[in-house]
């Protein structure tokens, strides 16, 4: 999740001036707005009397500090951090400040009249085959185990017993001092209080992996370092890409591993130019070092995956005969990276990618699960590209059978719906919970069970098991335990995972207020931090419905 959005909700906070938006985040809407029209209008301002980036990051951070946005440290660090690649698209810009902050915040901000952003992916000349909606597997049908992992933000600084209320993105580290007096120090195994997870949760998290039941494989949906994005290295988070990947290697053995790029592997975060950006700005050091890892080291993915990796991060792969998987780069739809600024039109030609890749499956009959760190529904995602994106979710409705994403680091899922009549739903995305507590919410991990190899699998999930650790009672016993705290189809009475049966789950969240609470801790991995009214369970109905980002219509089904 983005550090400035969390810097600018403290700061609205401060101002009590905020409003209720998707994913329960609460946001001063006319501060990200004006705040963003001003620093881009001061950055390019000062670009052209020609001043210094060093002289236009002088003043950036006076003024994150003088509106007490972040701490003086954080301040300064993240704007070093930043400065030369901001600077280097905002040269370059051909749009307003209006313009670009309404494409990064939505209309509610401005209007953006970029021409760019109003672009279109061409389908193939090949007629969409007749729906068939899915059927439930004949008893004893073969299911297959499958091991979703996402957000893991690995902390090398994390110290137990330090300050965990440091007043900055994130505390419990060596650099945070002790903590204030009648405050308790950051756990041994982590910490409710804003803090990532240290090498030892990861550490037992695979230990309980590795004694449970073989997985037939594993989804990976990104994010591996931790959120202290100012003072982060392209070096470190390569080594941080090797620590884990060789964590997993170590204990999961021989298990196929299917990995997704997230926000947070790049330096400085979010960084993810398009391939004809070249130079000092090229993102090539960390593609190459994914297909490296990928490939080369680990062998979860075969070397014809290489071209497209190194080309955008993304690729395809046959899990097994019938059933293939597609690893999206969803930073390449994502409004904090600013490099889509310049052109949003389907970066790395990934979306057009995507349509070859389907109308080749759907040709071989084939069945295909899409992962990706973002989910497409989310505000995060910029409108056009989530549009787009959902266009070809309904084109190949029969062909794409799961779609698995992490980032917000809540439990919950997003349901597709056609575009015709926005009543028929067709999809569905899951969204995993993170490894990482940070904000406030338990570690977890999720086991999907899904319709197994057997000619005329659906190969659908058919049911899926959540696990937490409950932190406070490992900090406490000094013994943390894996337990299961959920499974779908039991909690919610619900006899198949299948579109129909979410979009029956909602409508029924909407008169049973019970049933929603179960929801609703969930989401929040059994710490929920405050109650939800009406008003909240009105908004979270409204993202279980929402799988396009931008579009009110989407909640008033």
């Amino acid at each position: 999740m983005s550090m400035v959005r969390g810097a600018l909700l403290r700061y609205g906070r401060q101002s009590r001036q905020f409003k209720t938006i998707k994913n329960n985040v609460y946001m001063p809407s006319w501060l990200t707005c004006d705040l963003c029209k001003f620093g881009i209008s001061l950055v390019q301002n000062k670009l052209r009397t020609n001043e210094t980036t060093d002289a236009i990051a002088d003043d950036v951070v006076k003024i994150c500090i003088d509106l007490n946005i972040e701490s003086v440290r954080v301040c300064r660090d993240v704007v070093s951090e930043f400065k030369d690649w901001f600077c280097a698209v905002i040269t370059n810009l051909i749009v307003s400040p209006d313009e670009m902050c309404g494409l990064m915040l939505g209309p509610l901000c401005a209007k953006p009249y970029n021409p760019f952003d109003e672009w279109n992916i061409t389908f193939p000349d090949v007629p969409k085959p007749p729906v068939v909606p899915p059927s439930p597997p004949k008893l004893f049908s073969p299911t297959h185990r499958v091991l979703h992992l996402s957000d893991i933000h690995y902390d090398k600084h994390y110290r137990a017993g330090s300050n965990a209320n440091c007043g900055e993105p994130i505390c419990c580290r060596r650099d945070d001092g002790r903590p204030a007096p009648g405050d308790d120090g950051a756990g041994k195994w982590g910490d409710l209080r804003n803090c990532d997870a240290p090498l030892w949760l990861l550490d037992n998290l695979f230990q309980h992996l590795s004694s449970r039941e073989k997985f037939h494989y594993v989804l990976w949906t990104g994010d591996l370092p931790a959120h202290d994005i100012w003072e982060q290295t392209k070096e470190e988070q390569l080594q941080i890409l090797h620590i884990i990947t060789q964590m997993a290697k170590k204990y999961l053995g021989n298990v196929p591993v299917f990995p997704a790029v997230g926000n947070h592997e790049s330096a400085p975060a979010n960084n993810f130019p398009q391939p004809f950006i070249t130079g000092n700005h090229s993102i090539e050091w960390l593609y190459d070092a994914l297909a490296d890892t990928w490939i080369d080291q680990t062998h979860w993915l075969p070397p014809y995956t290489r071209h497209t990796i190194k080309k955008g991060g993304y690729y395809t792969v046959l899990i097994s005969p019938g059933l293939r998987l597609v690893a999206l780069n969803s930073m390449y739809g994502y409004y904090g990276n600013f490099w889509l600024y310049l052109n949003t039109t389907d970066p790395a030609g990934q979306l057009q990618w995507l349509i070859s890749i389907l109308q080749t499956a759907e040709d071989n009959e084939e069945k295909v699960y899409i992962i990706g760190h973002i989910p497409p529904g989310i505000d995060d995602c910029l409108r056009r590209w989530s549009w787009n994106y959902y266009k070809i979710i309904n084109r190949y409705e029969s062909t794409v059978v799961g779609q698995f994403f992490g980032h917000t680091h809540f439990d919950h899922f997003q349901i597709f719906y056609d575009e015709e009549t926005l009543s028929r739903p067709l999809n569905v995305a899951y969204i995993a919970g993170s490894v990482t507590t940070q904000p406030t919410m338990h570690p977890s991990y999720r086991i999907y069970e899904t319709d197994g190899f057997y000619l005329g699998s659906t190969r659908m999930v058919l049911n899926h098991h959540t696990y937490i650790l409950n932190i406070t009672d490992a900090n406490l016993t000094n013994k943390p335990v894996w337990i299961k705290e959920y499974s779908a189809k039991e909690a919610y009475g619900m006899n198949w995972l299948f579109p129909n049966d979410w979009n029956s789950l909602v409508k029924e969240f909407k008169k049973n207020k019970e049933l929603f609470n179960k929801y609703y801790t969930y989401y929040y991995k059994s710490h929920p931090v405050t109650e939800c009214d009406d008003f909240c369970r009105k908004t979270m109905i409204c993202d279980m419905q929402s799988g396009r980002s931008f579009d009110p219509e989407l909640c008033n089904l």
